[in-house]
């Protein structure tokens, strides 16, 4: 866990209502947990999960062979699939079971670069890059689904365009509430953490 934020929760006697955030990467995510009233909202938690193992480097990049080109071996790449999926599960209940104390989560949003369908795209490097955000994606949303937690994915060149629309906010006001959050954290506060944030943030709404 990455420690709390400025979240108080040193005098609750019931969980808060919480969402939790992440941006989607190859093998890891940035991970956000804010809570409301959306008006107001505190961030309560900044940290990195694993989507992958740190000992098995192929399993960051699943679909990718030698010199970058697309994996073709089917045992290869179904082996480094099941240790991603086991991987993911077990970083999202470690990470729900330090929360459950204190926070009620029920929603979570994922900022990921691209729902492309992957048999869309001719070219073989590119598509390993569009399998494995898809896979990434879709196991971090069956684990947190596994936990009734209800998700949903933006696209991330239009995250702040919909942060604006659905908040009733300008684009100013948005950016600035994102870049104040940083001065909680208690750790890097880059672009992933930042649509991490305003994942959270979204779905407090």
């Amino acid at each position: 866990m990455g420690g709390y934020g400025a979240c108080d929760i040193s005098n609750e006697v019931k969980p808060q209502t919480a969402a939790l955030g992440f941006h989607v990467k190859s093998g890891w995510a940035a991970a956000v947990l804010l809570t409301g009233p959306v008006r107001s909202p505190q961030l309560c938690d900044v940290l990195r999960i694993n989507l992958s193992d740190p000992r098995l480097a192929e399993t960051r990049q699943p679909y990718h062979a030698a010199m970058g080109k697309l994996e073709t071996d089917t045992r290869r790449i179904n082996r480094r699939l099941r240790v991603v999926r086991r991987i993911t599960q077990k970083s999202i209940a470690t990470l729900l079971a330090g929360y459950q104390q204190n926070f009620k989560i029920r929603r979570a949003a994922l900022v990921v670069g691209s729902k492309i369908d992957p048999r869309s795209i001719a070219n073989a490097h590119i598509r390993a890059h569009a399998l494995e955000g898809q896979l990434f994606r879709s196991v971090l949303e069956e684990s947190l689904q596994a936990h009734r937690i209800r998700t949903e994915v933006l696209i991330e060149r239009d995250a702040y365009a919909q942060g604006v629309t659905k908040l009733k906010e300008s684009n100013e006001d948005v950016r600035r509430m994102i870049q104040n959050f940083g001065r909680a954290a208690q750790g890097p506060w880059r672009a992933e953490q930042k649509l991490a944030a305003l994942a959270a943030w979204l779905v407090l709404c």
